[in-house]
């Protein structure tokens, strides 16, 4: 799902719950399937501005799985759409959503590179405020320089979580 205008907002306490509304709907889906459910991305991290979309990872043991996992999401409305040119994570967008916040959603093996990168990153922030708040002002900056064009937005903030793999032990992209 491509965005059309890029929204940046101060962290809002309502994103914790709407992962949970989200998980719970994904969980009831998958069962067993799923090892765990991960909320990453900036919705994720206390304090952190934001564009309002909920960025999750169901963690599955491996691809041997995979396509119950694809065939349990599609009968709740997610439509696989493939790796997107990133290994190691599938991304699924979705129809009939209207009752929850927008995901992003990505289903990635336990052993996935994207998975760890995500997870590090998160935690992270989470466990550095003073880098999350500098983070959250390079983003809402873009989203105002950039509010029609996702990739500036995207190039805009590039270097700087370059800099947050650096600190927190990941080789860039």
């Amino acid at each position: 799902m491509k965005t059309r205008r890029v929204v940046v907002l101060p962290y809002d306490e309502q994103w914790e719950q709407d992962f949970h509304d989200i998980e719970k709907e994904l969980l009831s889906a998958l069962g067993a399937l799923a090892l765990r459910i991960e909320h990453v991305g900036s919705t994720s991290v206390k304090g952190l501005s934001a564009k309002p979309i909920i960025d999750i990872d169901i963690v599955i043991i491996g691809y041997s799985v995979f396509d119950a996992v694809v065939w349990s999401l599609r009968k709740i409305g997610y439509i696989h759409e493939g790796n997107l040119g990133i290994e190691g994570r599938d991304a699924f967008r979705y129809e009939g959503k209207e009752h929850l916040r927008t995901p992003h959603l990505y289903v990635c093996p336990q052993n996935s590179r994207e998975l760890h990168r995500h997870i590090v990153f998160r935690d992270y922030l989470r466990n550095n405020p003073d880098v999350a708040q500098r983070y959250g002002e390079i983003k809402e900056k873009a989203a105002y320089l950039y509010p029609y064009d996702i990739d500036r937005y995207t190039e805009y903030k590039a270097s700087f979580i370059e800099e947050i793999y650096l600190l927190c032990g990941l080789k860039g992209k």
